[in-house]
């Protein structure tokens, strides 16, 4: 269980700060399924005898843990928490609020 948890941590290093659109989350769970299929590898059909890919719902409840798209959001919720939680003279803190301070834009300048 221990490699499961391993390339999840590698892959999600950082994810609090990512911004994903719906193509990303794909190919992310394509990804995911694919780590999983050659951790899990095939199975043996009990029927025929043969082996056989393991479908993605069979991996996932062989993997019993949340999705990587459910676990990425998860830990921008408690990154933002966090940040939420810092002093107003925090630079996190300021990006979340949306009250940078720093050098004026041109538009703003001339308005």
């Amino acid at each position: 269980m221990a490699t499961l948890r391993r390339w999840s941590e590698v892959v999600l290093y950082g994810c609090e700060t990512w911004t994903l659109t719906l193509r990303e989350e794909h190919w992310l769970r394509v990804f995911e399924n694919k780590v999983l299929m050659k951790i899990f590898g095939a199975k043996r059909d009990e029927v025929t005898g043969e082996w056989r890919k393991l479908h993605n719902t069979e991996l996932h409840a062989l993997y019993s843990s949340p999705d990587i798209i459910r676990n990425i959001k998860s830990r921008r919720l408690r990154w933002a928490g966090h940040v939420a939680r810092m002093g107003e003279s925090r630079n996190a803190y300021r990006v979340l609020v949306g009250r940078p301070e720093g050098k004026k834009t041109l538009r703003e300048i001339e308005a």
